[in-house]
Formats: structure tokens, sequence, C-alpha cells
């Protein structure tokens, strides 16, 4: 009997585990299933005034291979002889004749909240009529801003991979050897003010403005924070209002806000580029019932004069030419196939494959089903 009752016991423990475990791993099914197409915050919009700055700067590279500037472009002479006279050197244009040296524009992006001797990858590109930058260093060249204000300062080695050789007679290239970077080529000096310091409001930009995606991000952080911390005014943008629980952490606030996930919003848009024949269609893409049908005629003309001359030895005849033209008319017989309202945008394309149509003339199909009003998306020709 004792054996008995520990056997139906355990047989009542296994039962009750299985049901648990079937209803934890529904539960999580039901779960993945809804977060399925959610994104993060931080994927979806940006704090306003957390952002790149770009910057720009002039220098010069030398140490190239005779395939620097030419003696036509002025610029570079005179930025020499300038540095020269910086470092103790009396010179003037006429005395020196360079071609190791290139007159060049130096970008880089400074980002947000780079601290001073934070390093910066930079880009460098010719300016003048040099061959070659490959194998130079540039000069420590000062980056402003569009204030003005020197953020960075560059210097380094540049690296193109490639090459440009040749003579009079040929030329080998490879690449593009008037551009180049330099890794890790900037010194930051000049730090941004910090946009977070001391304030109480923080705007969210959203990267694509949504009336219903700005909704659900309003939602969702007045439920992680019980309270209205979030407000929209409009489709662009989240107004939050740190709370007093946050005072003085606002990198802790924005922190926990990036996290959190929605399902955004789209429009439904078909972007149709008829020089490469693309064509990408939205998720929410429908259309209204239409018939669709799409035939081509082919009309190949081909002239294959033939030479009639007489025979050989004959006293009599002349040659002609005698005209022949092949024609050849060819003309598909294709289906009226009829699209269903309410057809996902899965439905759409098989449909339309079913024409055997090719990606340019489905693109004369879709302007055509959204001129019968049968369309329901936006269409954008890029």
């Amino acid at each position: 009997m004792a054996v008995l009752t520990i056997s139906r016991t355990a047989l009542l423990l296994g039962t009750t585990m299985k049901t648990i475990l079937s209803t934890i791993l529904f539960s999580l099914i039901i779960l993945v299933t809804v977060n399925a197409h959610a994104i993060r915050i931080k994927d979806l919009a940006s704090f306003e005034g957390v952002r790149d700055n770009q910057l720009m700067g002039y220098g010069l590279v030398v140490g190239l291979n005779g395939t620097g500037d030419s003696d036509q472009t002025k610029i570079q002479t005179q930025s020499v002889v300038n540095m020269l006279e910086r470092m103790g050197i009396t010179t003037t244009v006429n005395d020196i004749k360079i071609k190791n040296v290139a007159a060049v524009m130096v970008t880089a992006t400074l980002p947000p909240f780079a601290k001073q001797g934070n390093r910066l990858d930079v880009l460098v590109s010719s300016i003048g009529d040099a061959k070659s930058i490959a194998g130079g260093t540039l000069i420590m060249a000062p980056l402003k801003g569009a204030d003005n204000q020197i953020y960075a300062v560059a210097q380094g080695s540049i690296l193109t991979n490639s090459f440009a050789f040749g003579g009079q007679g040929a030329t080998a290239q490879k690449n593009h050897p008037t551009a180049g970077r330099v890794p890790n080529g900037a010194l930051v000096e000049r730090e941004l003010p910090n946009t977070l310091t001391g304030k109480s409001i923080l705007n969210l930009n959203l990267s694509v403005a949504d009336f219903t995606t700005a909704s659900r991000i309003v939602i969702a952080i007045n439920d992680k924070f019980k309270s209205a911390v979030a407000a929209s005014s409009d489709p662009g943008s989240v107004t939050l209002a740190i709370p007093e629980a946050y005072k003085n952490r606002a990198v802790e606030f924005v922190a926990s806000l990036e996290l959190l996930e929605i399902k955004p919003d789209l429009v439904a848009r078909v972007v149709l580029n008829e020089r490469t024949g693309t064509i990408v269609m939205g998720e929410n893409v429908r259309i209204s019932t239409v018939a669709v049908t799409h035939g081509s005629l082919t009309l190949v003309i081909k002239e294959t004069p033939q030479v009639s001359q007489p025979s050989p030895l004959s006293k009599t005849g002349e040659t002609k030419v005698v005209p022949r033209t092949d024609l050849k008319v060819e003309e598909d017989n294709r289906r009226l196939m009829v699209l269903q309202e309410g057809a996902s945008i899965g439905d759409v394309v098989r449909a339309l494959n079913l024409l055997g149509v090719t990606p340019r003339d489905l693109i004369s199909i879709l302007q055509a089903v959204k001129s019968a009003g049968a369309l329901q998306a936006d269409l954008s020709i890029i």
C-alpha cells in the first residue's frame, strides 16, 4: 500500500509539473509573439541636442613621390611659405618649387559628449591637381565647426588603399588615389557643452514623424513610471518631464527610456526606381479589387542584302544587290489577372509573378494601378 501511495503521489506531482511547464511555455510564446516586431525607443528616436557635428579644415600632405600639386597650383606653395615663416625660415613663393606637397581639405565628425583627448577618424581629399596622395603625411591641420571654433587637430599618415602610376603611353590606377583616411588621426581639443546638465525637460525627436508611433511611445513611458511623464503635441517629438526620483540623474533616466520597446507604425508606401528597376513595398500595402493584364508587341526587322552576279565567263549580265528583309512579329498572350480587395503584399507579389512580368514592367503596372485608384499606398518614384 505504501508503494502504491508513493506512485500515485509521484504521478500527481508529474502531472502538475507538466501543467505548470505548459502554462509557462504558452506564456512565453505569447510574449514572444507580442514583442516579435517591437523596437527599442533608442532605435526610433534621439534626444534633442544629442547629435553629431561636422568639422572641416585645410591642410598640407607632404612626402609625396612627385605626385603632388603642380606649379600651376599656387595654393600649396603659398601654404608651405607661410608654414616655414612660422618656423623662422624666411622665403618667397618664387624661391621654391615643390612637387611632393598637395593641398587638401580635412573633414571629420565630432560625436556628442566627446571629451578632450578622444581620437577621431578624418577624411583627407585633394583640392588641387595632385595625381595621388598615397604614402603622404598630413601636417597638423586644425578642424573647425560651424561657429569657426577649433574643436580638433588632425595629423598622421594617410591610407588610400590605392595606387596610380603611368608614363606617356599608358597609366595604371586602382581605386581613388586622391582621397584617403587617417584612422584616429584627430585629437579633440574642445568639448561640446553637455545638453543634459541642469535640465528638467527633455525632448525626444522621432526619426520618422508618425502620430501613432508618438502616441505609443507616450503610453509606454507613462506606463513605466506610473505617471504623466511624457506628452506629445506633434507627431515628430515627445516632451519628457524628468521625475523627482531622477533629479540630477538625467543619464539614468535616459537609459531607462531607451530600452523600452514599442511597435512603430509605418505609412504604406511603394518605392520605385526606374533607373535600376528596383521595387520596395512596405508591409501595409493593400490594393482594391482590380483586373490587370500586361502584354507586349515585339517587331524585329532584319535587312540582309544579297549580291546577284552572272556566272563565270559570261559575256552578258551585270552584278546587282538584291535586298532581302526578314520580318518577325511576336505578341505575348497574357492573361487577365484579378487581384482581390484587401490583398496583402504577399498576395500582390504572387499574383503579379503569375503574369510573368519583369521588374521594369511591374513598375508600369503599379503606376497604372495607382492611377486607377486601386493601390492603397503612397507611390514614391526615385
